[in-house]
């Protein structure tokens, strides 16, 4: 039963005219695959592939930072920038969005820095930094 398992379902080619034959049909599926593969390319620019995220205290005197601003970009930059802003009365969300880095919609600082954490992946490289409550920022200044 094992030895089923390893015989060849197609034969050797034993002449040129059955080499040729098998070069030919190999040319097809590159050709195939070739295609299919510029297809998931174009299909790819428009998927998110770069996402930054800054986490902050939109009130200094209150809380931790648990409020936060996302920026999901595709590989043209364009995409959304999502805010939450987080205080004990209650929690409010944002959504912007981003052509070319840029929205219609004015945004904060904690807005601005994510989406340039994001445009810094290139072709959707992951950032390992780890997340630096002193370098994320925490302006008070907001512009919804």
């Amino acid at each position: 039963m094992l030895n089923k398992f390893f015989k060849k379902k197609k034969k050797t080619p034993e002449n040129l005219k059955e080499i040729l034959d098998s070069f030919k049909k190999l040319e097809e599926n590159f050709k195939k695959l070739s295609a299919e593969l510029d297809g998931l390319k174009k299909e790819s620019q428009f998927s998110i592939q770069k996402i930054g995220i800054i986490r902050f205290n939109p009130f200094s005197e209150v809380g931790s930072d648990q409020s936060f601003s996302v920026a999901l970009l595709d590989n043209n930059d364009n995409g959304v920038v999502i805010t939450s802003l987080y205080a004990r009365e209650g929690n409010r969300v944002y959504g912007k969005p981003i052509v070319n880095c840029q929205s219609q919609y004015s945004m904060s600082q904690e807005e601005k820095q994510a989406i340039e954490k994001a445009k810094q992946q290139k072709n959707g490289e992951n950032n390992n930094e780890k997340f630096n409550p002193q370098t994320a920022g925490g302006s008070n200044s907001r512009t919804r």
